[in-house]
C-alpha cells in the first residue's frame, strides 16, 4: 500500500534516491544527493511548487550537478516523496497471515497510527495531490518505490496459497490492492483520519471481509 500504513525507501534522503540517479561514470556524492532530496522535500512539505530553480536555490547545488545525479526532476520528486517510508522485511512461513493483515494497517493490539513513523499525514496528502496531478510522476513513483514495498506481503500471501491456508485461485496482487485500498479509501475518499475509533472499526470490518474471501 502506498498508504501511510506500516505495510509500506529508508528514511535517509540519499538512500531514497540512490537507485534512481544516472548510471556509473561519475563519482558518487551522497552529500549533494542528500541536499537535493532534502530541498525537494522541504518544498513539498511547504506546499510549494517544485521546480529545478527552486531546488537549486534551496539546496545550494548547481543545476548541472542536479542533472548529473538525476535523469529528470520527476525522479527527484519521486525520491523525495519516499523519504520516511520503509520496505517491510520478508515474512516467515510461521507468520499468522490474519494478524499480518491487521498489523500491516496499524490495526493490531496497539491501535492504529495516523501515519507511518517518519511519514506525517500532511506529507501523505501532499503526495496524493502531486501524483494525481502528474501521471508521469505517479508512474515513476510507483515503479521506483511503491511497487517494491508490496513484495514481502505478496510473497507471504503466495506462501499461504502454497500451504493451503489461502484459496488456490487467490490473485495475490488483487488481494494486496484490496487490503491497501481499505486505508486509502478512508483517507483519500472519505477524508477521515485513521486514528479515529469509528474509522478503525470500519477498517477492521473491511479487512475481516477480505480475509474471509481469501481463506481456503
Amino acid at each position: 500500500m502506498t498508504s501511510p500504513a506500516p505495510l509500506l525507501a529508508p528514511p535517509a534522503a540519499a538512500s531514497a534516491g540512490a537507485a534512481h540517479r544516472r548510471g556509473p561514470g561519475r563519482p558518487r556524492d551522497e552529500e549533494l544527493d542528500g541536499q537535493l532530496v532534502a530541498a525537494t522535500l522541504a518544498l513539498i512539505d511547504a506546499g510549494e511548487e517544485v521546480t529545478v530553480g527552486r531546488v537549486v536555490a534551496r539546496s545550494g547545488v548547481s543545476r548541472a550537478a542536479l542533472y548529473r545525479r538525476w535523469p529528470s526532476l520527476t525522479t527527484l520528486i519521486a525520491a523525495a516523496l519516499d523519504v520516511g517510508r520503509e520496505v517491510p522485511p520478508e515474512v516467515g512461513d510461521a507468520v499468522d497471515l490474519h494478524e499480518l493483515l491487521l498489523t500491516g494497517l496499524g490495526l493490531g493490539a496497539d491501535g492504529v497510527a495516523p501515519s507511518a513513523p517518519g511519514y506525517p499525514e500532511a506529507r501523505f496528502r501532499q503526495r496524493i495531490r502531486l501524483v494525481m496531478a502528474d501521471r508521469a510522476l505517479q508512474r515513476a513513483y510507483w515503479t521506483s518505490h511503491v511497487a517494491r514495498r508490496r513484495v514481502p506481503l505478496e510473497r507471504a500471501l503466495a506462501a499461504g496459497v502454497a500451504r493451503g491456508e489461502l484459496r488456490a485461485d487467490l490473485d495475490v496482487e488483487a488481494a494486496f490492492d484490496a487490503i491497501a485500498g481499505v486505508a486509502y479509501y478512508q483517507l483519500v475518499v472519505r477524508g477521515e483520519r485513521i486514528d479515529e475509533p469509528a474509522v478503525v472499526a470500519r477498517m477492521r470490518a473491511a479487512i475481516e471481509l477480505i480475509w474471509r474471501g481469501m481463506r481456503a
